[in-house]
């Protein structure tokens, strides 16, 4: 039997020193100040900040937040509610089970960069502070309060590293700097939040419903932003705001809750994204939808043959167009050569059949081959059938494709007489072209998404991951590598036509120029392998997100011109260089990039 002593304090041992904020401002202080700048924040939304209805969302009005106001409501709420958490006030603990601080400073920054970049705008487009009322000044004031406060909590500090004593000055600078960035990252981080309670399935199934309408909510107001500033502002507080919830527990406690009722998810989730028609008023917003879901499914697919088997694969497009074109040769169109017109069943049948052709045609000579050679091989068949389409014109080839200018004038669907092309009227909501096709859409991407679960989960599922994982190893352990990566991308091939036959009809024309490699509108080959590696490989709900966010981001950024491709890159590395796991990781790759790192060593240039 062991007893464990506690050591006597010796007068001489010196007292622990408090732990202190980013700042020199008492803790304390530093919690009033990032309370109330947040409480102050909410209060002068409902003053005017300009005086001029010129500027997007009339600021104007006193007493009703507008325009960007309301995304400054809603971070100085966030904040001024993470804050009391942060003081224990009964009931608001639960919202910080991974700790308030961190949040606040995440919650905190949101507000001010949202506020600051409203007051910047206003000044930029009107001319001048001057046309800054003060309702603008005090919301700058108080989000800047809010934000010292939040830096002003306490939070661990890393010891530095000792300096080796034979750097050079410049080298001392960076040993510095360094040190700064560690501190700064410690302060922004948070520790694992506490498991998550048990609770009556009810109330965990109303959670998920809770969960699912504030989803559906914020990517409604994301899409209906009517000008670009709200974007921008949008874009900041949704972010920021995201980061704070993920700090204190929140994100991870609804991840527990999701992930024991993962049937219930996935039909909240459905139900939820084929309500979004109904929120619009026209088939403005509808258009991106069904798009978004185009690019959605096609991702998805993609993650079966990347995310799972670990085949990169850069011609993926092509598939797509394998569907689409052979959809549209049978679609009825004047432009096709065969002058068929199949129902809606053989036409989905038809493009997923091409497309599942050309990939077992395409990856039975390659599959041999692994990584980059693979990569180009890929990327070349990607060219070639975008070359060969284009030259069936009739003059450098036979005339099946019509060469550059594609098979035009494609008719609208008819499901059991349902004219896809016409509005409708449900329950008193006009259904328009756009939301038939979106609700069409919907149902496939559904196919897509019970196709992905059950074959992952299946005994080809984990031949597929430990393909990806160690082909070698695999090989091995008796996995026939060629046949398990062959079935990969076929099927992946056959999602991807099975997307295609619906975006011929959706687009009502089919070109060459659509299955680029690369290029500035989506979908392409580049714009999918980001989709998935942006929102997780491996995972069903990463690929959805990233390829919405992908579509979305630059429908938005327009207003930025030449410049618009920079800025997407931009938040692209920025976004690799802090999450390269994804924004919904897969479990086992989140601890690839995050596993512990050893201790540090100092080697100076006399050894170590």
């Amino acid at each position: 039997m062991t007893t464990q002593t506690t050591p006597q304090k010796t007068s001489g041992t010196p007292a622990a020193a408090p732990a202190t904020g980013l700042i020199g401002i008492p803790p304390r202080l530093g919690r009033a100040l990032a309370t109330g700048g947040g409480l102050l924040t909410v209060l002068s939304t409902f003053l005017a900040w300009t005086w001029t209805s010129a500027f997007p969302g009339d600021l104007t009005v006193y007493g009703y937040p507008g325009g960007l106001q309301v995304l400054v409501l809603i971070g100085g709420a966030l904040t001024t509610l993470l804050g009391l958490a942060s003081y224990g006030v009964k009931g608001l603990r639960r919202l910080t089970p991974a700790g308030a601080d961190p949040a606040v400073r995440f919650a905190a920054l949101g507000a001010f960069a949202t506020t600051w970049y409203t007051v910047l705008a206003i000044s930029y487009q009107l001319g001048g502070l001057v046309n800054v009322e003060p309702g603008g000044w005090i919301a700058a004031a108080a989000t800047l309060l809010a934000l010292l406060g939040a830096l002003a909590l306490p939070c661990p500090k890393p010891q530095p590293d000792p300096i080796d004593p034979d750097s050079t000055p410049w080298e001392q600078v960076r040993h510095r700097l360094a040190h700064t960035g560690h501190t700064v990252k410690a302060a922004f981080a948070a520790p694992a939040p506490r498991p998550v309670p048990a609770l009556p399935s009810y109330a965990e199934i109303l959670i998920i419903v809770g969960i699912m309408a504030l989803a559906l909510t914020v990517f409604t107001y994301g899409i209906g932003t009517e000008y670009d500033e709200a974007f921008v502002g949008f874009l900041i507080t949704a972010g920021l705001g995201f980061a704070a919830l993920h700090k204190a527990g929140l994100i991870a406690h609804a991840s527990q809750i999701t992930a024991r009722h993962q049937n219930i998810t996935l039909c909240g989730a459905f139900v939820a994204a084929a309500l979004f028609p109904f929120t619009q008023t026209d088939d403005q917003y509808a258009t991106i939808g069904v798009y978004i879901l185009i690019f959605a499914t096609v991702a998805l697919g993609l993650n079966i043959v990347v995310g799972l088997a670990g085949l990169l694969d850069l011609g993926y497009v092509a598939f797509l167009g394998v569907g689409a074109y052979a959809a549209s040769l049978v679609s009825g169109s004047p432009s096709s050569p065969l002058d068929l017109h199949l129902p809606f069943w053989a036409t989905v049948l038809v493009g997923a059949a091409a497309s599942l052709v050309f990939g077992v045609l395409i990856g039975a000579p390659t599959l041999r081959l692994r990584g980059d050679y693979l990569a180009i091989v890929t990327l070349g068949f990607g060219e070639i059938f975008r070359i060969t389409v284009n030259n069936l014109d009739g003059t450098s080839g036979p005339d099946v494709t019509n060469g550059s200018n594609g098979i035009s004038a494609i008719p609208n669907l008819k499901i059991f007489g349902w004219d896809l092309g016409a509005e409708h009227t449900v329950a008193g909501f006009t259904i328009g072209r756009f939301a038939n096709y979106f609700f069409l859409m919907l149902l496939i991407t559904a196919v897509v998404v019970l196709v992905f679960r059950r074959s992952g989960d299946s005994r080809i599922g984990r031949a597929w991951v430990a393909i990806r994982e160690d082909e070698t190893a695999a090989l091995a352990m008796g996995i026939n590598g060629f046949r398990v990566k062959l079935i990969a991308f076929a099927v992946g091939a056959s999602l991807a036509g099975l997307a295609g036959t619906v975006q011929a009809h959706v687009t009502y024309t089919v070109t060459p120029e659509q299955y680029l490699f690369a290029g500035a509108i989506p979908p392409n080959s580049a714009f999918l392998l980001a989709a998935v590696v942006l929102g997780g490989m491996g995972t069903i709900g990463g690929p959805l997100i990233g390829a919405a966010l992908l579509f979305l981001i630059p429908n938005k950024l327009q207003f930025l011109g030449d410049y618009q491709l920079f800025a997407f890159g931009l938040a692209l590395i920025l976004l690799m260089r802090f999450r390269p796991e994804g924004l919904i990781p897969n479990r086992r790759r989140q601890l690839e990039f995050h596993e512990e790192a050893d201790a540090p060593a100092v080697l100076g240039k006399t050894g170590a």
